[in-house]
């Protein structure tokens, strides 16, 4: 089967999955519950790709496949973990009182689950080009496999540190510039990035190029549309000493600190 044709199935499978958990959110009056399916929607397309593929390197199909399994559903444990007991997070609690509770049920559909479905599949084209395509593994495979070690690490090991930073409560209020944060101000958002550079990887060492671009657009909405952005306008009015923080780390890139004492 052709790109598109697998592409456009997969667009399917995702807006099935989507249907199913507004419903679910319909149920429990929480339309947050999207957010731990984030990574988890990824691991269905990648598997469904794996399952309508049969041109490319099985070794890089399967790698692939895996790596973007272990990613997302490391994302989706991580983000239900912390979500967890905490109810409806205010973004959507926001749009619940805008809209009312008669109509946003139907309007979350869209504005919410719907949107995501589609952000997901155009996304993940870096996963069905790596696997379309044949060849056997190259030397960019190696580079992206590396590149997406380090992603992970950064995402995961940034996460972990987080986690932990606000589990004392003698932090309460405080900044963590310790760690991978020590050297970018959103070790996590590049980390996730990172990721998604590996897979692009993938796709141009199979010999797919503009599926590949999937991973400039998962950068570019993680640095100025859902992720860095909206977070730093947030972070500079509630945290006394972030723009010392600002001033001294680097935002995206990992790089020293401008202060090294």
């Amino acid at each position: 089967m052709s790109f598109l044709t697998i592409w456009g199935s997969g667009f399917l499978v995702i807006m099935i999955a989507m249907t199913l958990l507004w419903l679910l959110s319909v149920y429990l009056k929480d339309a947050s519950i999207v957010d731990p399916f984030w990574g988890s929607g990824f691991v269905i397309l990648a598997w469904f790709y794996f399952s309508q593929t049969d041109g490319g390197s099985d070794t890089r199909q399967l790698l692939v496949t895996v790596l973007a399994t272990i990613w997302g559903l490391r994302l989706s444990i991580y983000l239900l973990w912390r979500n967890w007991g905490h109810g409806e997070d205010k973004r959507y609690q926001q749009f619940r009182q805008k809209y009312g509770p008669e109509r946003y049920w139907w309007f979350s559909f869209f504005q919410v689950f719907l949107l995501q479905g589609v952000l997901m599949l155009l996304v993940s084209t870096p996963l069905l080009g790596a696997q379309i395509q044949g060849g056997e593994l190259n030397w960019l495979d190696f580079v992206a496999t590396a590149v997406f070690l380090i992603g992970f690490a950064f995402e995961a090991g940034g996460d972990y540190q987080l986690a932990r930073f606000k589990a004392d409560p003698a932090n309460k209020g405080k900044l963590l510039t310790t760690g991978f944060w020590r050297y970018t101000r959103h070790p996590n958002y590049f980390g996730d990035s990172a990721v998604w550079w590996s897979f692009g990887l993938f796709s141009l060492a199979a010999g797919s190029i503009l599926p590949a671009l999937g991973a400039v657009f998962m950068t570019v909405l993680i640095i100025r549309v859902s992720g860095v952005a909206l977070l730093e306008k947030d972070l500079k009015k509630s945290k006394p000493g972030y723009e010392d923080y600002v001033e001294n780390t680097n935002a995206f890139f990992p790089w020293f600190p401008k202060n090294s004492e």
